[in-house]
């Protein structure tokens, strides 16, 4: 799976556009349609997943959707566990703490997860923010430590890191 990050919007917020074999998913288009758009490039998009519901994470949605008419995946489409879209296999993880509708989504046979706004490089989501919550980021983050230490994050903002790195050098999973 070949997965390219295209910073959008003044939050520079991470959009990701994941491809096998010429098919791509989307993950949270927050701003600057025109600019996923000339990435995806010819493509074939199956869908588009949302992390969470932040103004920077779905500003360019109804853009893409009325584009490539592909259906849009939230927590609200989802149960935690796994899910196959075309050659996508993921698990959707409930990460509830920065918003009420957090999501993890999990790729095993890579090892890869893209966290959205739940985990960070350094550090978590805020949960001051209208549906955060701080003792469900807890929860959430209990929730984390049992993953394999090797799986590489994409966060909603910021560089990648992995779950062996924060497990050692953010405060809050020590």
């Amino acid at each position: 799976m070949n997965i390219k990050r295209v910073k959008v919007g003044d939050l520079e917020t991470n959009c990701y556009i994941l491809t096998i074999n010429q098919n791509s998913l989307i993950i949270d288009p927050g701003d600057e349609p025109e600019k996923i758009i000339a990435n995806v490039g010819n493509n074939n998009v199956l869908g588009i997943l949302i992390t969470h519901s932040h103004f920077d994470h779905i500003g360019a949605l109804n853009e893409l959707k009325n584009k490539y008419n592909t259906p849009i995946y939230h927590k609200a489409n989802f149960e935690e566990k796994e899910y196959e879209i075309g050659n996508f296999k993921f698990s959707v993880i409930y990460t509830s703490g920065h918003t009420d509708d957090s999501i993890t989504i999990y790729f095993k046979d890579e090892k890869v997860m893209f966290t959205g706004d739940f985990l960070f490089k350094g550090t978590v989501g805020r949960t001051d923010l209208p549906t955060g919550d701080y003792e469900r980021m807890q929860e959430s983050i209990e929730k984390i430590k049992k993953y394999d230490k090797n799986i590489k994050i994409y966060p909603g903002h910021g560089e990648t890191s992995k779950l062996e790195l924060e497990f050692k050098n953010n405060i809050y999973l020590k």
